[in-house]
């Protein structure tokens, strides 16, 4: 009886040795196909993050030039409420944390002065006053000027 068992053990011992084998020749194919995609992903949201952060730059640049154009036409209102959204947003980025926030620190440095315009322009804009047009431009000067290399290339 003692050679009947261990035929029995050695049909019973095969089968799972075989499924082991399976199961990691079964991982290694996984792996080798899911490891280059994964590199791909990161990849690819990392190129991601880059552009949602020039989007979120270009919209708050595009704000004041809309700001400005309104207030060299004359139409205060909207220009008033686009500087006040400038800033909003100029706000939002300068007390973001490092991480957060989609400027460098030395952008960060030179855009903080530009925050002591804010309450003496958007109380120009909302007396109508011509003057704010040029306070303006040179607000949108100063701007581009403090994003320095962060322009794209329409900007330069």
């Amino acid at each position: 009886m003692s050679q009947m068992e261990a035929e029995n053990n050695v049909r019973t011992d095969v089968p799972w040795k075989r499924i082991a084998i399976y199961a990691a020749v079964l991982l290694v194919v996984f792996l080798l196909g899911f490891v280059p995609m994964w590199l791909t992903a990161r990849g690819r949201a990392s190129e991601r993050d880059a552009a949602r952060r020039e989007l979120r730059l270009s919209e708050v640049r595009n704000g004041l030039a809309s700001a400005t154009i309104d207030a060299r036409r004359g139409e205060y209102e909207p220009a008033r409420q686009a500087t006040s959204e400038f800033y909003t947003a100029l706000r939002n980025q300068l007390d973001a944390a490092g991480g957060d926030s989609d400027l460098t620190p030395a952008q960060r440095e030179s855009l903080r002065p530009l925050l002591d315009q804010r309450d003496n322009l958007v109380t120009l804009l909302a007396r109508g006053d011509p003057a704010s047009a040029d306070r303006l431009s040179n607000l949108y000067l100063s701007y581009r000027k403090g994003m320095g290399g962060a322009q794209t290339s329409g900007d330069k």
